[in-house]
């Protein structure tokens, strides 16, 4: 069987730890306010702490609890109704970064990681995005 990205951070344990130290950097540092209010336009932070979970999980290998919950892992479809600018994509590249690191995760799967994630994150910057009562766009700090 060949060994995931999810088996070589340590497996869901150490995940759930990457993702609640994601969040509370993105809770802490002023680049993760921005962040901060485009998700309590939503579920707020701590739905998101457990839904990233859930996505990272079967994204980076693991069991799909994301698609067993909501039926599809469609990142495009999952934030189209979010107004994501360059800024807010780079921000959430950056505390993740440091998250990993914080964490001392480190190597080619990490490097890998953060490649397919950059190419996610900037994938959904769609700043003209229509969000009905949402639509407004909140200012940067």
């Amino acid at each position: 069987m060949t060994e995931t990205v999810l088996d070589k951070l340590g497996g869901e344990d150490a995940l759930r730890r990457l993702v609640e130290h994601f969040y509370d950097l993105v809770e802490a540092r002023p680049e993760g306010a921005q962040i901060v209010r485009l998700h309590m336009d939503g579920h707020g932070i701590a739905a998101t702490r457990v839904e990233q979970f859930n996505f990272l999980s079967g994204f980076l290998g693991g069991r799909q609890h994301y698609k067993e919950l909501h039926g599809h892992m469609n990142v495009k479809l999952i934030h189209e109704h979010i107004p994501i600018m360059q800024k807010d994509a780079e921000d959430w590249l950056a505390l993740m970064d440091r998250a990993l690191a914080d964490l001392g995760h480190s190597g080619a799967h990490v490097e890998r990681m953060r490649a397919t994630l950059r190419r996610v994150a900037l994938a959904l910057v769609n700043e003209g995005a229509v969000v009905g009562e949402h639509s407004k766009r909140l200012a940067h700090p």
